[in-house]
């Protein structure tokens, strides 16, 4: 009897958790080292997509002095062992938002870069292409605006307090916002620092004045006269907001021409790229779908825009995850859960008429319904949320830690009530995955101590149910001795028939490959 469970063999090994995502067009993407691996589950042994991650050098923000090298603040910033770039996050967007109608893929790197790329089908080649530099739309954004974005977004679901405090300050009280969020870094351990106003490099006397002052170190070290003179605590700050950890694709939104028509130069599709950066800032950037389909005009690049860039967490943002609020064409809604490696997690509301909108760079479409912040500051390190389709005006939410648990939290859209289910000490390490299946009823759940389990999810419980045994989820994945296996991720397919999962096996000499099943 044949085997209903087929390996493939990676180039290289996973090393971040959600290494693995599977597309709408049935196409499984893999992160492993400095390669992105695009399968076809139809043919595994088959033909394959390649996207090799280029070393890119780093953007000019400023210069410093050269006794403030050694600064504290600049520690995160100067620790870059690694000479190759590896994958950090991947994700696919929706159907139809590649020039062939298919799926675009974002993947982000270890040097905070976020490129889209998509399927070579008019190139004749294995190697996918690059068809947009996020990084560099947003490090241009950034520098327009002085770095100065929203720090706290609007919210009406906040307490009374603290929400006549929002109003009681002047929208342009970034330095009081930006002082009090170094502080509660400085508390949680956090090495980002305080913003500081951007020098006037069109000041040239007092610019030269500054470098004449400083010696002939200075003079060598300031190669580039169009960069400002900047503190150190200014460049790890604006390097916190441009290094980004991980990203994730909204549903596709679509809307009536009419509600359309009011808004100029706005599409009726388009799908929300969300990307979290060591800073705890939130970006978030609009694709707009492509209007019609043609091969011959592949290589044209989408539309993106900044809907808006705000303060999500006081750390680093660990994880993302989108669902729609409601199927309402005439009004469209997304939430968007972000979580954060000092263990809180929020939930924030998405208006359709606020994304129709041109993006401000004081304003921000997203609205906070909830925060969760955990006693024990354990790392958030995956997020899956999903809106069963029984169920359109609930959401359900599963939160993996670093610990090795995870919790699951219950939306009601009628009331606003967000419930948690339980807290499950489902593993040893790490959660590395997390994937709902079976329109919310079923949720699998993967560690790097190379367990997958399986819960089912009835009547607001959750309860593990057996996996079938030919299925390697155990730790003999192979029986062979003295090896260590470690699993990075699971993904289900969009008919959720079939479950993928990717496996790193360390030998004990010294060789590593990757399996993906």
């Amino acid at each position: 009897m044949a085997s209903r469970f087929q390996a493939s063999v990676l180039v290289a090994s996973p090393l971040y958790p959600n290494s693995i995502a599977w597309s709408d067009e049935n196409l499984i993407a893999v992160a492993c080292g400095r390669l992105v691996t695009i399968l076809n589950p139809a043919l595994p042994f088959g033909p394959r997509g390649l996207i090799k991650v280029p070393s890119t050098e780093p953007f000019s923000i400023g210069v410093i002095q050269k006794e403030e090298l050694l600064s504290s603040c600049l520690l995160p910033t100067c620790l870059s062992r690694d000479r190759d770039p590896y994958v950090r996050s991947v994700s696919w967007s929706p159907l139809g938002m590649a020039p062939n109608a298919g799926c675009l893929l974002a993947i982000c790197t270890t040097e905070g870069r976020v490129k889209i790329y998509r399927a070579p089908f008019c190139d004749y080649s294995a190697e996918w292409i690059a068809v947009m530099d996020v990084s560099d739309l947003l490090h241009d954004y950034l520098a327009n605006a002085n770095y100065q974005v929203l720090e706290i977004p609007s919210t009406e679901f906040s307490d009374s307090s603290k929400t006549s405090r929002e109003k009681s300050c002047p929208t342009n009280s970034n330095d009081n916002e930006s002082a009090s969020d170094m502080n509660a870094e400085q508390e949680q351990g956090s090495p980002q620092a305080q913003e500081f106003p951007l020098v006037n490099v069109n000041e040239d006397e007092s610019f030269q004045k500054n470098s004449k002052s400083h010696g002939r170190s200075t003079g060598k070290k300031i190669k580039n006269p169009t960069l400002p003179l900047i503190s150190a605590d200014q460049y790890a700050s604006r390097s916190a907001m441009l290094s980004s950890l991980v990203i994730a694709w909204s549903p596709l939104l679509q809307f009536p021409s009419e509600s359309c028509s009011q808004v100029q130069n706005s599409a009726t599709r388009f799908s929300l790229l969300a990307i979290g950066g060591k800073s705890g800032k939130v970006s978030c950037w609009k694709i707009h779908a492509q209007e019609c389909y043609s091969i011959e005009h592949g290589n044209v690049s989408p539309d993106a825009v900044v809907v808006g860039i705000f303060q999500a967490h006081s750390s680093w943002v660990s994880a993302i995850s989108w669902a729609l609020l409601t199927t309402d064409s005439l009004h469209p809604q997304v939430l968007l859960s972000t979580g954060s490696s000092n263990g809180s997690v929020k939930i924030w509301l998405a208006h359709s008429s606020e994304l129709l909108k041109s993006s401000e760079a004081n304003s921000s479409p997203f609205i906070l319904l909830k925060e969760i912040i955990n006693p024990d500051s354990i790392p958030v390190s995956v997020l899956s949320l999903t809106t069963p389709v029984r169920s359109p005006h609930r959401q359900l939410l599963a939160v993996g830690k670093g610990s090795g648990s995870f919790e699951v939290w219950v939306h009601e859209q009628h009331n606003c009530n967000f419930e948690k289910i339980g807290s499950y000490e489902a593993h040893d390490h790490a959660v590395t995955g997390l994937a709902w299946a079976f329109d919310g009823c079923c949720l699998y759940s993967c560690s790097e101590d190379n367990f997958v389990r399986s819960w089912m999810f009835q009547r607001n419980t959750l309860f593990e149910v057996p996996i079938p045994s030919a299925i390697p989820s155990q730790r003999g994945l192979i029986d062979v001795p003295n090896v260590f296996h470690s699993c990075f991720g699971v993904a289900v397919s969009p008919g959720n028939l079939v479950m993928a999962m990717v496996w790193i096996m360390v030998f004990l000499t010294k060789s590593s490959h990757g399996i993906l099943d």
